[in-house]
């Protein structure tokens, strides 16, 4: 699971990810090793070294990711993974986002911006006070007639 706001332990970006195996059980040396390849295949190779905590919010965003991913969970769960970040950063999230859907991890995010569940999604889920309303694959969702709530949030007029 990968929050908004993900905690960062003020260590570097290496040492984030390396303890994240090791608590997995993976044994120190081996969880080194896989951190450090798991950062430098995911851009990290320059600043692998740095203080999380010093890090962009961005930087933080991609390094929670990484180290969630370096785990190699069947499903992540994502909670708003690009909230309050600027289209740079957006972008670069979303590009991780792929990579991991692409080696096989499946993704369940939420988000409430619509041109990213349409760039990102394969299907979408419509909730609305805990109840489901939609569940269609995603140019279902952005074509066909839905329920007026679901409706209404695609017109921008619920949120």
């Amino acid at each position: 699971m990968v929050f908004q706001q993900p905690h960062m332990l003020r260590l570097s970006a290496l040492l984030n990810v390396t303890l994240a195996l090791w608590f997995s059980g993976k044994p120190w040396t081996i969880a080194k090793a896989d951190a450090r390849q798991a950062l430098s295949s995911m851009g990290f190779e320059g600043i692998m070294h740095r203080n999380a905590r010093a890090m962009s919010v961005g930087q933080r965003q991609r390094l929670a990711l990484v180290r969630a991913w370096a785990l190699a969970p069947d499903i992540l769960f994502l909670d708003e993974p690009t909230a309050s970040l600027d289209p740079a950063a957006r972008r670069e999230v979303e590009d991780l986002i792929e990579r991991f859907a692409d080696s096989g991890c499946t993704l369940v995010f939420a988000s409430h911006n619509l041109g990213q569940a349409k760039r990102l999604a394969t299907r979408v889920v419509y909730l609305e006070q805990g109840k489901l309303l939609v569940d269609l694959p995603r140019d279902a969702f952005f074509d066909k007639a839905k329920p007026n709530n679901a409706e209404h949030f695609l017109q921008g007029e619920r949120v």
